[in-house]
């Protein structure tokens, strides 16, 4: 059975899909359609599309726009031209793609996309980001990445906005990795990623221009269970810098409430690096954040408060198990000696797993004091979210009581 499982992973499936789709809007008898062509890629002297879907034995295709533009209102939401990820160049791969892998790229981009302003890399799993870092220069943006989360980040998809250099390659290659994306590559980083011959490596060219899409307008679609689809127009923050940022302040029952210490420098900056690291984290999520780095991620949740906690605990969690590995050079949870243990639990708990003069991010405004007190126990100094709950004042009075800045979005980014 076991070797039958395995097997599944070896086993491609050649998909039936055709080489071109159309998608026409109709409107009376106006008609816009939409034209897409197949990528496939150069593999071992073959042409071959996706791997699979989701899971083996479920095919999938990709395709990218190529001619028609699409006008709802007054906004073009669809202009082909300069593609990212559907126009990835293949430069290494023992196994061609599947569909896990391009989705973890493309919401890799949707992050980094608001982060061009220094190096960056984010670590993504199961289209979530496990570690976001940014730093002065590419390799410890990787390295502070990879440990914020060592152990997720076993096996991700990397995505880096800035070329390659041989430095950043070796610590890649010191682990396991999927799959990593970069818009160049510096000579002598293939030789390199040549030693771990199944690592897919993709060049997207046009990361170098992808401040712009920043503000390029897309269709979204989601297929229903029974084949119907929903049809959004794809998300763009509101917030590109401090000026877009307000101090938390709301009018409850008459009385005017207003956060009373405005943000340092440095809180701002974690504020909006955590901000649009949250853009593409699935909902419900409460991410931390210090020093430009993911602390604690939280994702996919039904309550607030839920979300916070299992952001605090995975705090904890990875520093003692970063901590252990480095040391005792084992996981945590094969640690032996209870009394080595202790000490690091104790170390962490000293620190309250990094959270001390963290921020706190959410993606949705706090329907209660209790879901910011979360952090604010842990000594989070900083709290940026949406607002426009009836209860802001209870949010705005727990940062008051704690000495700690909120300011608000006026903005949900709810992503499913």
């Amino acid at each position: 059975m076991a070797e039958d499982l395995k097997k599944a992973y070896r086993t491609i499936v050649r998909e039936a899909f055709p080489e071109g789709m159309e998608i026409t809007f109709v409107e009376g008898d106006k008609r816009q359609t939409l034209v897409y062509e197949k990528v496939t890629w150069e593999i071992g002297g073959e042409r071959k599309g996706l791997r699979y879907g989701e899971n083996p034995g479920q095919p999938a295709a990709l395709y990218r726009p190529i001619n028609g533009n699409l006008v709802l209102g007054d906004v073009a939401t669809i202009q082909p031209g300069p593609f990212l990820v559907s126009d990835a160049e293949m430069l290494q791969s023992g196994k061609h793609p599947g569909k896990t892998n391009l989705t973890d790229a493309d919401n890799a981009l949707n992050i980094l996309r608001y982060l061009q302003n220094a190096p960056t890399v984010t670590i993504m799993k199961h289209n979530n980001p496990c570690g976001v870092a940014q730093a002065e220069a590419l390799e410890d943006a990787y390295l502070r990445a990879d440990r914020a989360d060592r152990i997720a980040a076993f096996g991700g998809c990397i995505a880096l906005n800035r070329p390659v250099d041989q430095a950043t390659a070796e610590a890649i290659n010191a682990r396991y990795a999927e799959v990593v994306v970069a818009p160049d590559f510096e000579p002598g980083v293939m030789d390199i990623f040549a030693r771990k011959p199944n690592l897919r490596v993709l060049q997207i060219r046009n990361m170098e221009r992808l401040q712009e899409f920043t503000s390029f307008s897309c269709l979204d679609f989601k297929s229903l269970v029974d084949g119907g689809l929903v049809v959004q127009t794809s998300y763009e923050s509101r917030i590109r810098g401090r000026d877009d940022l307000m101090p938390a302040a709301c009018t409850y029952e008459g009385k005017e409430y207003r956060v009373q210490r405005e943000p340092t420098e440095e809180e701002v900056e974690d504020m909006l690096f955590g901000w649009w690291v949250e853009l593409g984290i699935t909902s419900n999520s409460v991410i931390y954040v210090k020093n430009r780095t993911t602390v604690g991620i939280g994702t996919g949740e039904q309550d607030r408060v839920g979300v916070a906690e299992i952001a605090r605990d995975k705090a904890y969690r990875k520093m003692a198990d970063l901590i252990c590995f480095e040391e005792q050079g084992v996981p945590i949870h094969e640690l032996t000696d209870e009394t080595a243990r202790a000490e690091i639990e104790a170390r962490v708990r000293e620190v309250r797993g990094g959270l001390k003069g963290a921020v706190m991010v959410s993606d949705a405004f706090f329907p209660f004091r209790d879901g910011v007190e979360v952090g604010l126990r842990e000594g989070v100094t900083g709290v940026i979210q949406p607002g426009g709950s009836e209860r802001d004042f209870q949010s705005i009075e727990a940062c008051n009581e704690a000495g700690a800045a909120m300011v608000f979005t006026g903005q949900r980014c709810f992503k499913h």
